[in-house]
């Protein structure tokens, strides 16, 4: 069974996750230098979330938002599985649990940062009563 139900809910955890790290302003001026512009494309529930780094913008929904230069397919039971800190990336990428298109060397530069985030996104599924996608 997936972990979401539905594609607003990947928008409200996962999509979250990366509006919490756009209202960091350390945060911020780490991820700006990178260059990234991360498209996220996410299966069961179908959805995509665009981070735009340089510009500190969140974009959701299919062709919304800048053309990436990274792109990034997992499902959103992976997705979550990341942010528990439960995937390490290179490890999903090697075993094709995640799948890249483009510079993920660039990616990767910024990768150590999502540590800090893995605690702001477990609250927020205890606060969203959600202890069934901790678990995952």
């Amino acid at each position: 069974m997936a972990a979401f139900a539905n594609e607003d809910e990947v928008y409200t955890f996962l999509g979250g996750v990366f509006r919490i790290g756009m209202e960091n302003p350390d945060l911020v001026a780490k991820l700006k230098p990178s260059g990234v512009v991360l498209r996220v494309t996410y299966t069961d529930p179908d959805a995509v979330i665009t981070v735009d780094m340089p510009n500190a913008e969140l974009h959701t929904g299919a062709g919304q938002g800048p053309t990436p230069n990274v792109e990034l397919f997992m499902s959103a039971d992976t997705g979550n599985r990341f942010w528990l800190g439960k995937v390490v990336l290179p490890v999903a990428l090697a075993k094709g649990q995640v799948r890249a298109k483009g510079p993920v060397a660039k990616l990767l530069t910024v990768l150590p940062l999502a540590k800090g985030l893995f605690e702001p996104y477990r609250r927020s599924l205890e606060n969203a009563g959600r202890a069934d996608l901790l678990d995952a």
